[in-house]
């Protein structure tokens, strides 16, 4: 069993060749399940392409949503939980924190996060050097919230490592477009496993690059379980 925690849903701007978000995908590597965002939603506009993953969502089982949050649009936002959540296709919340200009920092991105907490749901947010960090006394300051460092910060992996010391509610997932060697075996030996994921981002990025990334860190097996899915099945109530 495998559940991809970071995935997409539709194209990209990038003028490159992507993986698809398709089943045969999926199936290639292995994936039982993935928790997909639209791209559209994350990058453009919040609503419509909240909408039109919905439609996908309702053709299939494999596929769970995230609801995109613009934390500069709280009232759509909350719209968009109010009118999704019930279906039950949706489990997870997703905040780009560059694309939307709310960064850890911010009151935008606090005040949406509070949102998620409101509503049950754990939130992915994209994290890159040091502002892990910053997420993580966030999850501290908000009573019942559950966040996932979105890329474990990039090459600051280090802060990853102290930030999920510091806040049990913050989980790790790995993908990203560089794989330095020992970077999650590193990471693997400092933290919680409780607190791991398994994530591709996919459609950007290949499945191939987290599964050599993580392959070659030398897991024990029942650190690769929870990795690859018994974490995430908790943490999302799949």
């Amino acid at each position: 069993m495998i559940i991809d925690v970071h995935a997409h849903w539709g194209p990209w701007f990038f003028t490159m060749d992507v993986a698809a978000a398709s089943l045969a995908t999926m199936d290639r590597y292995g994936i039982d399940r993935a928790i997909v965002s639209a791209t559209e939603a994350v990058i453009y506009d919040a609503p419509a392409g909240n909408r039109a993953l919905a439609e996908v969502l309702a053709g299939q089982d494999r596929l769970y949503g995230y609801v995109t949050i613009n934390p500069r649009r709280l009232p759509e936002a909350a719209a968009d939980l109010r009118e999704l959540l019930p279906s039950g296709r949706w489990i997870g919340v997703k905040i780009h924190t560059d694309y939307t200009g709310s960064p850890v920092t911010s009151p935008q991105l606090r005040d949406a996060l509070e949102l998620a907490a409101e509503a049950g749901l754990p939130a992915l947010v994209h994290t890159w050097g040091a502002s892990v960090l910053g997420l993580a006394q966030l999850c501290l300051d908000t009573p019942g919230l559950r966040v996932i460092a979105g890329h474990m910060g990039a090459d600051g992996y280090a802060h990853a490592i102290e930030a999920a010391n510091a806040c049990d509610r913050l989980y790790l997932e790995p993908c990203w477009s560089h794989a330095p060697a020992g970077r999650i075996a590193a990471v693997v030996a400092a933290v919680d496993d409780r607190q791991l994921l398994f994530g591709t981002d996919a459609t950007l990025i290949d499945p191939s690059s987290a599964y050599g990334a993580v392959a070659a860190a030398g897991l024990t097996a029942e650190t690769a379980e929870r990795i690859a899915w018994r974490n995430a099945a908790e943490l999302f109530s799949i």
